[in-house]
């Protein structure tokens, strides 16, 4: 997928790459009076918009579960992994024109900025992540162990978006149509997952095609672990690691294939 001499210019640049996620992390805040805590406020206020709206005014239940801040739950663990998903490939398909100056400027691994576009979202999830934990051990709705599965359907899951994402990029930079096209694609996918309705309540006609959804075995896992506490069934993910792989690699050999051509067309 990488080749050795792509991954020792990576590695010798390091430094540029914690250096960038760093740089853009204290940018989004500066300037403003509360600074760094702001990445605890947004996600603080719409998890809490969430329970208290779902939770107490509208007592939105899942059959099967008795906690009254299952559905609240259900719905964090859809939007908030969706919202990865949707950082990591909406950002990905403008990674190379978003630092067109850079590319131009300096000589660096080009494969520098999808990584560090990927830690940057997987800071910013990691943070609201992690108050949504507080909030499941707080409210004594932590699903044990099942927890730990968590872990490799993220995996699982940024290596699909990284390898869509890489390949939206390199095509978007030659056919700027694609990035305006999969913006509206990305709307209809999101209500196409079953992030804020149980898939056993769609229409049988069409609960098949969802399952067909790439997304939907990660979306469905995550909401099983965490309302539930049951371990993911890892067959029905094997699907989406294998396209996210053959996404990475479509991805790879479109951006060796046209690194060099893609300055020029910046």
């Amino acid at each position: 997928m990488m080749s050795i001499g792509m991954l020792r210019g990576v590695v010798a640049y390091r430094g540029f790459i914690l250096g960038s996620v760093k740089r853009e992390f204290q940018s989004k805040y500066r300037n403003s009076l509360l600074g760094a805590l702001w990445t605890v406020l947004n996600p603080l206020a719409m998890i809490v918009v969430y329970t208290v709206i779902f939770a107490q005014v509208m007592q939105a239940k899942l059959p099967g579960v008795t906690s009254s801040f299952g559905y609240s739950i259900y719905l964090c663990a859809g939007v908030l992994t969706w919202g990865l998903f949707s950082e990591i490939v909406g950002r990905g398909q403008n990674v190379f024109l978003d630092n067109a100056n850079l590319l131009k400027k300096l000589s660096f691994p080009r494969l520098c900025l999808p990584i560090v576009m990927v830690l940057s979202a997987a800071l910013n999830f990691a943070i609201i992540f992690l108050l949504f934990t507080l909030f499941l051990l707080l409210s004594g709705n932590f699903p044990g162990w099942a927890f730990l599965a968590v872990f490799p359907v993220l995996v699982l899951q940024v290596i699909f978006a990284t390898g869509l994402g890489m390949s939206l990029g390199v095509l978007n930079v030659f056919f700027r149509d694609v990035g305006q096209l999969f913006g509206i694609v990305l709307q209809f996918w999101f209500w196409f997952t079953p992030i804020v309705y149980p898939l056993n309540a769609v229409h049988e006609g069409i609960r098949g095609l969802i399952a067909l959804n790439p997304m939907t075995p990660l979306i469905t896992a995550y909401q099983g672990i965490l309302v539930s506490g049951l371990w993911p069934d890892w067959g029905s993910l094997v699907p989406t690691g294998l396209l996210g792989l053959l996404l990475c690699l479509l991805g790879m050999q479109l951006f060796r294939k046209r690194a060099g051509e893609m300055v020029d067309e910046l």
